[in-house]
């Protein structure tokens, strides 16, 4: 579905054809960036003086915790809109759009068509994430980068609230998702690249990207982020030493909690036998050590894995954005079940990013483990669920290593895995800043 539209009365020529969705979140943070965004955009448009687009916030649209995915907002996009817009057009909260030069891309396409429109990412190898889709020529299939906007044309979006709903319990990669839902084994359009749709800057560029790192002022400091690494004995001399060779140094506060207590890690026992998978009392036996009085008392707790790469100093300066006060939970978030009422959470392997306020309504509301080996990450998801505290995600947290995602990759605060690759070249080349930082 590659072909390029033809130029008719029927094509976009207005602003009042389009209906912009910026894809916000909830967090008070991320509000306040989508609402500035949305002043922006419709300032443009009082410049330019051809009618105003429709500009959504989607953190005010979403009546249920599904409707993040998109695909459930749908159904309502299309009853309220459908008859007056002829162009949806998703972006993140830092997209620049160029309202002009975007009205002169749309123009090209017929919008009595079915277009899927975007910058187009794709695998170079068959990824974990995208359960191993189109395994025999990932590069074959084609999803676009929400960082440089995204655009459904009317009849697209409604087709797409006609046929069924996805498949898998599991909402991970959110872009490949909806780019699978859209292409419908085949029924339905592939993405269509438009090469306007940018995130570097040039003239000709209808959309530009700034960052998913923002510059909220200077880190918060070292001692301001509790460090909490799971381990257990048969992983001490395996994984703990890449730790400690790598993004060790960077913490003000740290301990590794295992099985068995070993004094030259130093490790502690905080008598949760181990398990296999899920962690969960031995993560909520983090929780309550926290909030005692036997650790220093910090803003932030992250809980990361044995083989979980970050970088600290690029977490420190992203927490900025971030008020502790505020029940906060945030990394690259997952769904489980959302389209039968599920939950979010943030995926643990990534780093799971907590605020003293959100650990301390989880554990005050005696939401527990049903066991010791549960999945820690989604009972905490579905825990925050119920207490109505907002999974915050973050594309720069990352539940597999480097090579699993699209090679645009650029950004990032953590991986995940040492899996057939050298954990420390990896750190060195992704996550180790170059520059100074100033420590504090």
């Amino acid at each position: 579905f590659g072909k390029l539209g033809k130029t008719q009365t029927t094509n976009c020529s207005r602003l009042s054809d389009l209906v912009i969705v910026i894809q916000s979140q909830r967090n008070s943070f991320h509000a306040r960036r989508g609402g500035q965004r949305k002043v922006e955009i419709l300032q443009q448009a009082a410049e330019l003086g051809q009618g105003d687009p429709v500009v959504l916030l989607l953190h005010e649209l979403l009546e249920y915790e599904r409707d993040w995915m998109i695909i459930p907002l749908l159904p309502n996009l299309s009853a309220t809109y459908g008859q007056s817009a002829s162009w949806f057009f998703f972006i993140e909260e830092e997209t620049i759009i160029t309202l002009p030069n975007l009205l002169k891309v749309l123009h090209r396409y017929e919008v009595q068509e079915e277009w899927f429109l975007g910058k187009r990412l794709h695998d170079n190898e068959a990824s974990i994430i995208h359960h191993y889709a189109f395994s025999e020529d990932p590069s074959s299939f084609s999803y676009p980068d929400p960082a440089a906007g995204w655009a459904l044309s009317i009849p697209l979006l409604q087709r797409c609230i006609k046929h069924k709903h996805l498949k898998s319990d599991f909402t991970i990669d959110l872009k490949h998702e909806l780019a699978l839902y859209i292409w419908e084994e085949g029924n339905g359009p592939k993405l269509t690249a438009v090469p306007e749709f940018c995130t570097d800057t040039s003239d000709k560029c209808a959309t530009t990207f700034t960052t998913y790192l923002p510059n909220c002022g200077n880190p918060v400091s070292r001692k301001e982020v509790f460090v909490a690494v799971k381990t257990c004995h048969r992983f001490h001399s395996e994984r703990v030493p890449v730790v400690k060779a790598t993004w060790e140094k960077d913490a003000g506060f740290l301990e590794y909690y295992s099985d068995v207590t070993d004094a030259s890690i130093p490790t502690i026992n905080l008598g949760v036998p181990n398990t296999e998978r899920g962690h969960c009392g031995k993560t909520f036996a983090i929780l309550r050590r926290y909030l005692s009085k036997d650790v220093p008392e910090a803003d932030w707790l992250l809980i990361v894995d044995d083989d979980t790469l970050i970088s600290l100093p690029r977490l420190r300066r992203l927490l900025r954005c971030y008020d502790p006060k505020e029940a906060v939970s945030l990394g690259e978030r997952y769904g489980y079940s959302l389209l039968l009422n599920g939950y979010s959470y943030t995926t643990g392997g990534g780093g799971m990013v907590l605020s003293r306020a959100a650990v301390s309504r989880l554990v005050s509301s005696g939401c527990r483990c049903y066991s010791d080996d549960a999945p820690d990450d989604m009972v905490l998801g579905r825990c925050f669920t119920s207490l109505g505290v907002p999974i915050t995600h973050s594309p720069l947290f990352h539940q597999a290593r480097p090579c699993d995602y699209s090679e645009t990759l650029e950004q990032a605060v953590s991986f995940h895995k040492h899996w057939n690759i050298d954990p420390v070249i990896v750190y060195k080349h992704w996550l180790q800043d170059t520059q100074p930082t100033v420590e504090l």
